[in-house]
């Protein structure tokens, strides 16, 4: 047994003053009858009958900053005593903002350069250790990324640090744990643009949360006499310039290796930035995670080869072919090839028509020392990418020369799939990659073009997501941006954190989408159903009220001016019908793209999809009052949403029980939301089938429905036609993508269309949603308790698989499904993991419960 502290595998300088615990219980026990939980300065809870043991209370006085502890656990299972678990090191960080003595410093920039060319800058400070050290702690923020050394050593092989977050509320600490002996010691930070001041979002803004960057470290060394001290930036650091001349995440990075010798130093600028917005973040760090070696490194024409890393990944490049002093290289990064061979980058180009003129970015250059041994290794800036063009005077590079250094959120894989299929189990590789490709510190919606933390990707993707990896800590601190962001009015920003380029003109006017808001209701509702998390539902509880609150005023107030023009007097239902404001709708369904007439798609009435998130999100807010023990607010969003469903059923259902507009998307939704009643599902589910079935097989639905389109058809009589469409391979499909080469999920069903054209972004994961299905219905797994304490395994085989298989790392253990087909009989091994319970259908109809432990079943 181990205990995990918060969701983090190492409690190591955390933010909270009380983390929760949670631990499992050892393989073969059945069910927990009491714990024991007990800190090493003997505080204990004594036995506590009781099963729970996810995110329990800790146990002792609330931590002080720097504390340390250890904590274990004893657990009681099945009336034996199982003893004791090993000891977990609770370490908090600095929590208060008087416990900080360094200050701000930056380097003194005469003028700021122009967004794209700005370097990264060298600070340094040097200190004496003067008597034998304990321990030492190095506590680091940057507004910008940061780089650190000790004597010339990287204190972490983190990158990207410290993240990217709302940096006026939300300023993340790291926190090292460093050897020092006695004797001088030099401290180094590399700081760059990153978010706080780069291009960033949509429109590539800069300096969007301060126009000069900064950087602030605190070394804590307890010494062998019990004594502290205590050493931080300030007027004696210096800076300079270095061998970075340029960095930037969106445009890349430009290197001087000549320029790593000794260079000018000045000293600082002190900068009044204050300490109150300093925290912890609850998510893992940015690392890099994997090294992919090249397939293939062609000549293209002279001075051009392009690398081939045989899968589109998020990260950047290890480059040790560099050539001779001076050597001028020119790495280009794309997604896709042009019918010459070279890497294409006109797919990636912005071309929305509010945006400006923007090149695709992702450029990164080196100028060679010609040192032996030298590496470049561009670690301020991300590309999306599979392809490299190297441009410049070099010999053929081999894959020996070059690596795609994998660059994400460092996520515990908690989930996977195969099957008897090779084009389903790519498939599911893709989505996998595709998550993985845009995990880097936030959630984005592509690698390549805007790489923003969009709240509708999130809010559809969390249960693929949290079912394939750990993402508790990565989706909080998402949620912490996305909360401190919204408006008075309970307007909700697209994405998290918010550049505030895209809070002003006509971009303003975009926030607030029905799909894209109810993140705030979506994700920590998922959260509590994967995690058991109660506190992040009252954590966001207060958010979640003042977008309901908006929502019901502007239903209740505003009408859309096609519905006065068809019913001047407003109708009783009308006050709960949302169609005013700016919505995203049904984003990109097949047959068209909304840029094409932008300004019609802004005005047309959206009023299906808005309502039917108005129903749906009063809906969950009903259920997280359950949770929270509020009956008020519960009854209160019981009755609103009942509300809201009559009056989308009184708009968009005519007397013959047929759905207006009569889409897959809006049938999809109407079933999935319990939008039509009782006695017009099974209706509406043939209509949705003949909808299928008329498009040729083929996907109709865009950004909102495309996750729950399978699924539908499969809960009402359609398992077959479900099977048919998933496996369509002909466009729009998801084997469409496989067939024409993909190795991540594209945003549009034709990213690469048949002539081999890329367009739009080709990392998307939320169209890869679709592989939940392959967990919930082809293995049949579905959670139907919180953390899974009681689930259903019920399979569908289909489509001719003769085997699957899928696992899935609970917060109480590992459950693992396996079934295979031989002729007419099926054979299921499953695993269910100590404290669960599982329900299990088996395709002959045959049903049984089973507590934890290894079962085979036959029918």
């Amino acid at each position: 047994m181990r205990v995990r502290v918060e969701h983090l595998d190492t409690a190591f300088g955390i933010g909270a003053r009380r983390p929760r615990l949670s631990w499992q219980l050892p393989p073969g026990a059945q069910t927990q009858d009491a714990y024991e939980l007990a800190l090493d300065d003997g505080t204990t809870t004594g036995r506590v009958d009781a099963p729970d043991n996810v995110l329990v209370a800790w146990p002792g006085h609330d931590l002080r900053s720097g504390e340390r502890r250890r904590v274990r656990v004893r657990v009681w299972a099945d009336g034996a005593d199982l003893g004791w678990s090993g000891w977990t090191d609770v370490e908090a960080g600095l929590l208060d903002p008087g416990d900080w003595s360094a200050f701000w410093i930056r380097p003194d920039e005469a003028e700021v350069p122009r967004a794209g060319e700005r370097p990264a800058y060298r600070l340094r400070g040097r200190l004496v250790v003067d008597r034998p050290v304990a321990a030492a702690r190095l506590y680091v923020a940057a507004h910008g990324l940061h780089e650190t050394t000790l004597d010339g050593e990287r204190v972490s092989d983190e990158e990207l640090a410290p993240g990217y977050t709302e940096y006026d509320v939300h300023t993340h600490v790291r926190v090292h744990d460093v050897h020092l002996t006695r004797g001088p010691h030099t401290i180094e930070a590399l700081l760059a643009d990153g978010w706080y001041r780069g291009k960033v979002g949509a429109p590539r803004a800069s300096d969007q949360w301060g126009d000069r960057t900064a950087y602030l470290a605190q070394l804590v060394v307890e010494h062998e006499d019990g004594s502290v001290s205590v050493h931080g930036t300030g007027p004696d650091w210096e800076w300079t310039t270095s061998h970075v001349v340029a960095a930037d995440l969106i445009d890349g990075q430009v290197e001087d290796r000549r320029l790593l010798g000794s260079p000018d130093w000045r000293p600082v600028v002190v900068d009044d930035r204050g300490h109150d917005a300093l925290t912890y973040s609850p998510a893992p760090p940015v690392r890099p995670v994997e090294d992919v070696t090249p397939i293939a490194v062609t000549a293209v024409r002279p001075g051009v080869q392009v690398v081939d890393l045989g899968q589109n990944i998020n990260g950047h490049v290890r480059l040790s072919a560099l050539g001779p002093e001076g050597t001028e290289l020119t790495l280009t990064h794309g997604e896709a090839l042009g019918p010459d061979g070279d890497v294409t980058m006109d797919h990636l180009v912005p071309a929305l028509p509010f945006l400006p003129d923007l090149t695709a970015g992702q450029v990164d250059r080196v100028v060679s020392a010609g040192v032996e041994g030298d590496l470049f290794e561009p670690r301020f800036t991300t590309h999306g990418f599979r392809y490299v063009r190297i441009e410049g005077d070099l010999p053929p590079v081999s894959t020996d020369d070059v690596a795609g250094v994998v660059v994400h959120t460092d996520l515990v894989e908690r989930g996977g799939f195969a099957c008897s299929d090779p084009r389903l189990d790519k498939l599911h590789l893709n989505a996998v990659w595709s998550f993985r490709g845009n995990a880097c510190d936030v959630p984005t919606d592509c690698p390549t073009r805007e790489r923003a933390g969009w709240t509708g990707d999130w809010q559809l993707y969390i249960p693929t997501a949290s079912y394939l990896y750990d993402v508790a800590g990565f989706s909080l601190k998402w949620l912490r941006d996305l909360v401190v962001t919204q408006w008075a009015d309970g307007t909700l920003n697209n994405m998290a954190p918010m550049p505030k380029a895209e809070r002003t003109g006509f971009l303003e006017k975009m926030n607030g989408s029905a799909g894209w808001g109810d993140a705030i209701l979506l994700v920590p509702w998922e959260m509590y159903g994967e995690y058991g998390d109660v506190d992040v539902l009252a954590e966001t509880w207060p958010a979640m009220v003042r977008w309901l609150d908006r929502m019901e005023r502007m239903a209740a107030t505003d009408r859309h001016p096609d519905r006065v023009a068809a019913h001047p007097e407003p109708r009783p239902h009308d006050r709960f019908l949302w169609d005013t404001g700016f919505h995203w709708g049904e984003w990109l369904e097949p047959g068209g793209h909304p840029g094409d007439d932008f300004p019609a798609f802004v005005a047309k009435d959206k009023a299906e999809v808005a309502t039917a998130f108005y129903a749906w999100s009063t809906r969950h807010a009903a259920e997280v009052a359950r949770v929270l023990d509020d009956k008020e607010a519960a009854d209160r969003y019981d009755e609103l949403s009942r509300a809201v469903v009559a009056a989308w059923q009184a708009e968009f259902v005519d007397g013959s029980g047929r759905i207006t507009p009569h889409t897959q998307a809006n049938l999809v939704r109407a079933l999935r939301f319990d939008l039509v009643p009782e006695t017009l599902r099974q209706r509406t589910a043939d209509y949705l089938a003949a909808l299928v079935r008329a498009a040729g097989v083929h996907v109709g639905t865009g950004f909102l429905a495309t996750p729950d389109l399978l699924p539908m058809l499969a809960e009402h009589g359609h398992l077959d036609l479900a099977y048919e469409l998933l496996m369509q391979d002909t466009s729009p499909s998801w084997l469409a993508m496989v067939d024409r080469g993909a190795t991540t999920v594209w945003e549009l069903w034709d990213g690469i269309d048949a002539d081999g054209v890329p367009h739009e972004s080709l990392s998307h994961y939320s169209k890869g949603a679709v592989v939940s299905f392959l967990h919930r219905y082809t293995c049949g797994l579905q959670r139907t308790a919180p953390t899974w304490r009681t689930f259903r395994v019920a399979p569908q085989p289909g489509a001719g698989l003769t085997w699957a298989r899928t696992h899935h790392d609970s917060p109480h253990g590992r459950i693992s499904v396996a079934w295979a087909r031989l002729e007419d009989v099926l054979t299921l091994d499953l695993v269910v993991p100590p404290g669960c319970t599982a329900e299990v259908v088996l395709p002959s109809g045959t049903t049984e419960r089973v507590g934890p432990g290894a079962h085979v079943f036959t029918g």
